[in-house]
């Protein structure tokens, strides 16, 4: 008997509590800002042609901008990629691309802040015979919009913040 009371008890008040509106129960919604979509892929495309052009130049310390400090990146390895990192230890361990030419395939914008860039690439590097090779891979770049004040001015750029790059390659 004891029991049934008590459920009651515990009945009523969970019907009572229930029933009773709060100040705080309807939730606040804010309007999603809306983006503009190609001119956040045209940031995205100058970003990867600032890039291309700064290896272009070998002006390698520039680099740096383009990546996180967490930087993953996974090379291929292929008989001809191997044969790049050879070289490329043999000359101390120097960051030596002639040039990369990418060419996305995909490119989704996936929220303010993040993005992803899928495709294909060459990239070319003089070899120890003097000879000009050209490098094939596939990769994908998670880009993660760089939001700061600079200067007095809010600033949005697309640097590539590449977290994964080379995935596969192909000759």
């Amino acid at each position: 008997m004891w029991y049934e009371i008590f459920s009651s008890i515990i009945l009523l008040l969970l019907v009572f509590s229930c029933s009773q509106k709060s100040e705080h129960s309807e939730i606040e919604t804010y309007p999603a800002p809306l983006l503009d979509l190609q001119a956040e892929l045209d940031g995205i495309e100058e970003t990867r042609a600032a890039f291309q052009l700064a290896i272009k130049d070998k002006r390698y310390g520039d680099l740096a901008q383009y990546s996180t400090d967490d930087f993953i990146g996974v090379s291929p390895g292929s008989v001809e990629w191997l044969e790049y990192k050879r070289e490329r230890e043999q000359k101390l361990g120097m960051f030596s691309y002639d040039s990369i030419r990418m060419r996305p395939q995909e490119t989704v914008i996936v929220s303010d802040s993040v993005a992803y860039d899928f495709g294909t690439s060459s990239v070319f590097y003089t070899n120890a015979k003097g000879e000009s090779v050209e490098l094939l891979d596939t990769f994908l770049a998670i880009l993660k919009k760089d939001k700061r004040v600079a200067f007095g001015k809010f600033i949005e750029k697309w640097p590539l913040q590449l977290l994964s790059r080379r995935i596969n390659c192909s000759s």
